[in-house]
Order: structure tokens, then sequence, then C-alpha cells
């Protein structure tokens, strides 16, 4: 599928005030975090552009390169991904569609990445079409200060929306639970809440992914696990 950037919104804005409540709130921190930094790996609240990378290593195990694919980058940010896949995986043939809540985050991606046949991005809570893959780096970790159960409903509509969108599967990552947590406005858990909701109610084959060298796992979510 090919996206025109400027051409479309993913979804409509939630109609819950709650939820908009929250939607609002993350737009702002992350049009913050951009407006300081720049279209760089800080600027979407990443230490560093290493271990950005290194989770879309992750994420990408998904993926099979050896034959066409379309992808969803939900969260794109700046579109870290479009950079990544083009130096480590140059020659395979991917349809990449960047989502984002951040019409500032949309912005930044369009002018670090200029338009072109099967590359685009669009402002919006999920994506427009179907594709083979969805892929959400670092989108469940920042609840600022709403509660668990409030954040984890957002989590649980974002998975729905992704498992809902795709043919072939997603993938997410969490970061983990820590002894003394000095950042309240993280969100940590353990794996065995989202395997089990990915697994029982989305029907997947569940994959985590751990000991890579960041104090977080991913979940490779593959259709038809149920």
């Amino acid at each position: 599928m090919n996206v025109t950037p400027g051409t479309h919104s993913a979804s409509a804005a939630p109609a819950d005030p709650a939820a908009q409540s929250l939607t609002d709130s993350v737009v702002a921190y992350y049009a913050a975090k951009l407006a300081r930094h720049g279209p760089v790996a800080r600027g979407v609240d990443w230490t560093c552009q290493a271990t950005q990378e290194l989770r879309f290593v992750q994420l990408v195990r998904l993926v099979d390169f050896a034959r066409p694919f379309s992808l969803d980058d939900i969260g794109c940010g700046y579109g870290a991904l479009v950079s990544y896949l083009e130096r480590f995986h140059p020659a395979a043939d991917i349809d990449y569609l960047g989502i984002d809540l951040s019409a500032a985050m949309v912005d930044a991606a369009r002018r670090v990445h200029p338009p072109r046949a099967r590359r685009g991005f669009v402002v919006g809570d999920g994506s427009p079409r179907v594709s083979d893959y969805a892929v959400a780096s670092g989108v469940m970790n920042v609840k600022l200060d709403h509660a668990d159960a409030t954040w984890e409903q957002f989590i649980g509509g974002i998975l729905r929306g992704m498992r809902r969108r795709t043919r072939c599967g997603f993938a997410v990552n969490f970061i983990a639970p820590i002894p003394q947590d000095a950042h309240p406005q993280l969100y940590r858990t353990e794996p065995g809440p989202w395997v089990a909701f990915c697994a029982d109610e989305l029907g997947c084959a569940v994959e985590v992914l751990s000991g890579y060298g960041l104090r977080e796992f991913t979940l490779l979510a593959r259709h038809g696990g149920g």
C-alpha cells in the first residue's frame, strides 16, 4: 500500500474525555522532548542512538526479510526505524508507514525522510490500513502521572489495534521492574501479564526476548497462537 503523506489520519481522536486527556499529555510530553533535543534519540526520550537501535534489532526479529512485506511503525517519532532499516537491511522490500500521535513528530519525520513511494508518515493513534507487521518501540513506557490501571487500558487498546491491523504479527517492548524505582512516571512490568494478554485475549503465539543488555524485554506476537 502506498500512503501519500498528509492525506490520511490513522483514526479519530478518542471520544472519552479521560482517554483524550491521556493522549494530550503524551503528545505534550514528546513535543517538549522534540523541541528541546530535535530529531535525535533524546528527542524521543531514548538515552542514545545505540540503545535505540538495539531495541530495533529485537523488534524486527519478527519480520521475514526474505520477501516483500508491509510494516507499520506505531509511535514512529521522527522515523528512526527508517534509518535503521536503510542501513542494516538495504535490500529489503518494505512498504513502510509510520504513525504517531504527535503532529510535530510526524512533521519532523517527513523532514528527515522525504516522501517517496512505499514510505509515508501519518498522525493518529492507530494504523489506517492492514499491514503484514507492526512494531512499537517505547510507546508503553512513559505513563507520566496516570495510574497504572489507566495506563494499562491504554496499552491494551494499542495491542488490540496492532492485532486487528496486522496479518502476521506485531512486536512491542516494555521496561522491566527494578527494586527501587526513582522514576515513578515510567511504566514497568513483568512479561507475564502481557504475554497472557496477547496469548489469551488476542490469540497470538508469544515469544519473549530479554537478556540483550537493557533492563527491558520485547514481545514478538505472531498470529494463530490461540
